[in-house]
């Protein structure tokens, strides 16, 4: 019975508030690296940068301002570009990297795997029925 009334109670406070984005996973990966790092070199700047991430990361789960936070997770996803696949699932990039190209939709950024080697093709999403242009 308590253990529902807390899992209500996170949800109630996390209502309204941007929760865990890509950005947000990809600071707090680098700050375990970083911890892991200094495990071995022990060293005072590495702890410090470390604790800063986790913060920044803690900052973006609970901050309010949703849509400034996605506008600065959307960049940073479009600064990955075509490495992002291999990043967030790196299994399966390498498995369908040689048949299948992974494209975003324009509209609401839906993944969609096409097959390669096809030309300029027109895909339409399964999410929301965009249709765009691409070459495979």
């Amino acid at each position: 019975m308590a253990n529902k009334d807390v899992r209500g109670q996170v949800a109630e406070f996390m209502r309204g508030r941007n929760g865990v984005d890509e950005l947000c996973l990809a600071v707090l990966e680098i700050a375990v690296l970083l911890v892991v790092i200094n495990f071995f070199a022990n060293n005072i700047v590495l702890s410090i940068l470390a604790l800063a991430l986790v913060a920044y990361g803690v900052f973006r789960i609970v901050s309010t301002n949703v849509n400034q936070r996605r506008r600065e997770s959307m960049a940073f996803a479009e600064k990955l570009g075509p490495v992002r696949p291999w990043i967030s699932n790196p299994a399966a990039a390498f498995k369908d990297a040689r048949t299948y190209k992974h494209a975003t939709c324009p509209n609401c950024h839906q993944k969609v795997r096409v097959p390669r080697g096809k030309g300029h093709i027109r895909v339409s999403c399964p999410r929301c029925e965009q249709k765009f242009d691409l070459k495979s």
